[in-house]
């Protein structure tokens, strides 16, 4: 489970969200002015349906541009694949994900977002910003100082009961993972008050961390999709972890630290995870 830091703010945090805030609403910007345009599916990767734009990619060139330009020495690491293998000589690397929900970016549905993280040589989070490209809205973390939303703090929702809970969720491109997805939402419907499928993994997150959603769970993300948005939940008073999801990938969950446990105890039940 991850929560702040106990040892207090890392190391250069705040310069290092500082560029992270200004390089994602670089990217963001790019992001939005392509869209105006027209987009096409460039590729697929995993499978027919997990698309790969232009616009994903030269956001990613971007952004490994202008760090290199900012950050000389840091290590970086993106969902395209620009710039992989750059290795760290400051201890720190640059984990992005140049279009969050790129399938909303090419339907024009809102929203979709541009995340961008540091994290040091163990993984675990330093800094990050991510730019909701459709409401420019910026959140942005540094470890052990906060999160915040336009420069405002956040602050996660105030415990309700189970059946009074917004949970948001996401699904896996597989088929098959979908379906053991699907079946794990049904069994959870009755117990809370909602669900939602927003379509963007980093901006879930954060709508945990502003308390515009009380938990979050979703199979098949990776390092890029929640290296910032986790630490702005868990500056924000939550927690998030990380678990073996029921179809044999990585599944998320976060909640607010007073009720994650709860949380974590009805993913289990309603068959999100793996059997352990």
């Amino acid at each position: 489970m991850s929560q702040p830091d106990d040892g207090g703010p890392a190391p250069h945090g705040p310069a290092l969200r500082d560029v992270a805030v200004a390089v994602a609403t670089e990217a963001a910007a790019l992001v939005r002015a392509r869209r105006r345009e027209g987009v096409a599916v460039a590729a697929t990767k995993s499978t027919g349906t997990d698309i790969v734009t232009d616009t994903d990619r030269e956001s990613e060139e971007l952004l490994l541009r202008r760090l290199a330009e900012l950050r000389p020495g840091d290590g970086f690491l993106g969902e395209e694949g620009s710039g992989t293998g750059t290795a760290s000589s400051t201890g720190v690397t640059w984990v992005v994900d140049p279009i969050d929900g790129t399938v909303n970016f090419l339907y024009g549905v809102a929203p979709y977002a541009v995340s961008v993280a540091a994290v040091d040589d163990a993984g675990d989070s330093l800094a990050g910003a991510i730019v909701d490209v459709t409401s420019g809205e910026v959140y942005s973390a540094a470890r052990g100082e906060g999160a915040s939303l336009d420069g405002h703090p956040l602050r996660v929702r105030e415990p309700v009961p189970m059946g009074e809970r917004l949970v948001l969720t996401g699904f896996q491109y597989e088929a098959e993972r979908r379906v053991l997805q699907a079946q794990a939402v049904t069994r959870m419907i009755g117990q809370v008050r909602d669900i939602r499928r927003i379509g963007s993994a980093a901006l879930d997150l954060c709508y945990v961390a502003r308390g515009a959603a009380d938990a979050y769970v979703e199979e098949g993300l990776h390092l890029w999709d929640r290296a910032a948005a986790q630490l702005v939940v868990c500056e924000a008073g939550g927690a998030v972890g990380v678990f073996s999801g029921v179809g044999g990938m990585e599944c998320v969950v976060a909640a607010p630290v007073t009720t994650y446990d709860e949380v974590v105890g009805l993913v289990r039940e309603c068959g999100f995870l793996a059997d352990t």
